[in-house]
């Protein structure tokens, strides 16, 4: 059974740890994920982007994999069904297709129509049980084709969205979605505890959590972040454990070309670094 995200973020805000939200791009990411979950106690937020639901054909394609899963690995763990940047008309239609959690990204329009169009989904996720994650000033890097350079949110801005009753709420740091480049400047603090400052009990979430020092994570979560999304890492354990198969030659030894063979490397690679965060996020045993 999927659940809303709201729950597990009030009481990890409460508790000083962090869920993770893992991204999840076809079945082997899925059950690498809530296997991991599972295994540790841990809840877990699976985040499809708009890209990925499309890539898996669709977001009902995706909701009865996820639901499929849960019931025959016996997941017990709470599992929440996620869109991540999600535009209006994406949010609707996840909504439908039966997500337990939407975000809707407004950060590249003016704050007003942030503000009207968050209002209007505010009002649907209520009536309906799901989470709404909104979000103020835009994280850089890239996302299914936005660039930005990660701007850091205004704290009033955030107050007029969080004081909206959405469940949680993503506020630009200084944050980018991929690699770190070489000069960046590192997370702002200053802006990260204004925000709080401003919306009081509400979980704030981190978006590209790839690559931030570890101290940096965990200064984050003190400071009222309650969710950290995670891709690129994924993807990236996933594709060197891949590589390293087929450069020592093991897709021609006897089925080693069996996708079930050639893809388990990779797999396990996502699930070692899914452990490798939920212990520094602090959520094992917190189901």
């Amino acid at each position: 059974m999927l659940v809303s995200a709201k729950e597990m973020l009030e009481k990890a805000k409460a508790g000083h740890y962090a869920v993770g939200q893992f991204n999840i791009n076809n079945l082997e990411w899925t059950k690498s994920i809530l296997s991991v979950a599972q295994e540790m106690n841990s809840p877990v937020i699976l985040g499809v982007s708009e890209g990925a639901g499309k890539y898996m054909t669709g977001y009902k394609t995706v909701v009865g994999m996820v639901k499929g899963m849960i019931e025959e690995m016996n997941i017990t763990v709470p599992v929440a069904l996620h869109l991540d940047h999600g535009s209006y008309d994406g949010c609707m239609k996840c909504i439908e297709a039966g997500f337990s959690s939407v975000m809707f990204d407004g950060s590249h329009y003016p704050i007003e129509e942030n503000i009207a169009k968050t209002k209007e989904l505010v009002a649907i996720c209520k009536e309906k049980g799901l989470s709404l994650e909104a979000e103020v000033g835009s994280i850089g890097g890239e996302e299914d084709g936005v660039v930005g350079a990660g701007e850091c949110a205004d704290p009033n801005e955030c107050k007029a969205i969080a004081d909206l009753g959405v469940t949680m709420l993503a506020a630009g740091i200084g944050n980018i979605h991929g690699k770190y480049p070489e000069n960046w400047k590192g997370l702002s603090f200053e802006t990260l505890d204004a925000v709080q400052q401003q919306t009081g009990e509400m979980p704030l979430v981190l978006h590209g959590g790839t690559g931030i020092p570890e101290d940096m994570i965990k200064k984050a979560i003190n400071l009222g972040v309650a969710k950290i999304n995670v891709n690129t890492e994924c993807q990236l354990s996933f594709a060197e454990a891949t590589r390293k198969y087929i450069e020592e030659g093991k897709d021609l030894q006897g089925k080693g070309f069996d996708p079930r063979k050639l893809l388990a490397p990779g797999a396990e690679a996502i699930k070692a670094t899914v452990r490798e965060k939920i212990e520094l996020f602090g959520s094992a045993n917190r189901a």
